[in-house]
């Protein structure tokens, strides 16, 4: 009986001890599954942040580079502008044939051919002098009816002359060489020659010099038999064809241009791509670029709208508002376009990214279309038509092949001069349609299996 108490015992305590082995096991096992989780959540959580911090970095980058994109292209702009004589030349050379310019410039240049003969003064000594030649009273009285139209006359005849010249050749020949001369007098911002046509004045004011105008229209007066012509002094008098409120941008930032000259556009470039590439989410973070771009574009082209008038009211005492309009636009011509230009190419890429994306929409398009490929293939192999093996090897390198047309088109617009948004839109099109024709003419493999063998060389299809 005692000996079978003691077993009864020592089985218990056998169990009991048992129990508290499996009940440790499994209180290590819960700690250890806590401590796992608990490393889970904190990985987790590290990977949130980091993610975050990326995308806060990359929409950091955008956004400075989409603001440095005006900035960009007024650099661009005032480095032609100040930098490169033949551009400077041909921004202002169109200016010569506009009909509002020329009237501005052809006022201007007659009075002061009045104002420095002074015609009135002259018929009064002329006649004062022949009235006193004792002549009848009729033919005294007849000497004052003709004083009045004699000075319209000269008056016209001048004013005649001068609208002539301004509308000839001669007078754009005079134009474009002088703005040739003084170029270098725009970049110093400096007053330059006396006899220059176009200079720029310690005020910052862009001004039209009179005199080799005037000094044209003397000789050929005076080759016509005007002899009055010959008391035409040499004149110094510049009109103001855009003052210090209108240029001081592009005055102000020559420093700058001289600094960072062409490398702003790149620098602005740099800052959109780094964007992009370090984003999660490259084609979110694309449809965004893009959209920033094209924003910023629009508002630089309403703001381009907007001074037009601005320009025209800042000057309209000294020029008339037609010919402050086309000075406005022809100086800011190439900022003008490419903004167009900008514009366009943002809008493309953002269409462009939508339909490539890994949107169900945009990957339920491409799959219709996938399909319908698909069945002109099978459509075509049924009456014998097919790529055979160079269609499965377009397939198989499929991928590799797009990228290559991909940058096929970048090389086309970096080396298209000047880029115009005809050869921007063109270039996507037909960059579209070289990917369409390859999707066709490429021949899936089929596996042992029967089933179509979606392993590209290069990467995976999506």
């Amino acid at each position: 009986m005692p000996s079978q108490t003691t077993e009864q015992l020592q089985a218990e305590l056998a169990r009991l001890t048992s129990e508290k082995e499996e009940l440790t096991r499994q209180l290590r096992a819960a700690r250890e599954g806590a401590e796992h989780a608990t490393d889970s959540a904190s990985a987790t959580a590290r990977r949130r942040r980091r993610a975050w911090g990326w995308t806060i970095l990359s929409t950091a980058l955008v956004t400075i580079g989409a603001v440095l994109t005006p900035v960009a292209i007024v650099s661009t702009w005032a480095h032609r502008e100040l930098t490169d004589t033949s551009y400077f030349v041909a921004t202002f050379t169109p200016l010569a044939d506009d009909p509002a310019v020329q009237d501005f410039v052809a006022d201007q240049s007659v009075a002061a051919i009045e104002s420095a003969i002074d015609i009135d003064r002259i018929a009064d000594d002329l006649f004062a002098g022949l009235e006193g030649l004792e002549l009848t009273p009729r033919a005294s009285e007849a000497l004052g009816l003709l004083k009045a139209p004699a000075v319209a006359g000269v008056k016209g005849l001048i004013e005649n002359t001068v609208t002539e010249f301004v509308g000839s050749d001669v007078f754009a020949v005079i134009w474009k060489d002088a703005l040739t001369v003084t170029h270098r007098q725009l970049v110093n911002t400096a007053t330059g020659q006396s006899d220059a046509a176009v200079t720029v004045g310690q005020n910052q004011e862009v001004s039209l010099q009179l005199g080799p105008i005037i000094r044209a229209v003397k000789e050929q007066l005076v080759a016509e038999g005007f002899a009055l012509a010959a008391e035409i002094p040499e004149i110094d008098r510049s009109i103001v064809i855009a003052e210090s409120s209108a240029v001081s941008i592009s005055l102000t930032i020559y420093q700058v241009v001289v600094a960072l000259g062409i490398w702003m556009p790149w620098v602005a470039l740099l800052f959109l791509a780094t964007g992009v590439l370090i984003a999660r989410r490259r084609a979110v973070a694309l449809i965004w670029t893009s959209g920033a771009v094209l924003l910023t574009m629009l508002l630089m082209g309403a703001g381009i709208g907007v001074g037009t008038g601005v320009f025209a009211l800042a000057v309209a005492d000294i020029i008339p508002q037609d010919a402050a309009v086309a000075l406005y636009s022809g100086i800011l011509g190439f900022v003008s376009s490419i903004v167009l230009v900008m514009g366009v190419l943002a809008a493309t890429v953002l269409v462009v990214t939508a339909f490539a994306g890994p949107w169900t929409w945009a990957r339920g398009l491409r799959g219709q279309v996938a399909a319908a490929f698909a069945a002109l293939r099978d459509a075509a192999e049924q009456r014998g038509i097919t790529t055979g093996v160079v269609g499965e090897q377009l397939y198989r390198w499929r991928i590799p092949l797009r990228i290559v047309v991909g940058l096929g088109c970048f090389f086309v617009l970096l080396v298209s001069r000047p880029l115009s948004p005809g050869t921007i839109v063109w270039t996507a099109v037909v960059g579209v349609l070289v990917i369409g024709l390859l999707e066709l003419a490429a021949r899936p493999l089929v596996t042992a299996e029967g089933a179509p063998d979606a392993a590209p060389v290069g990467g995976s299809a999506a």
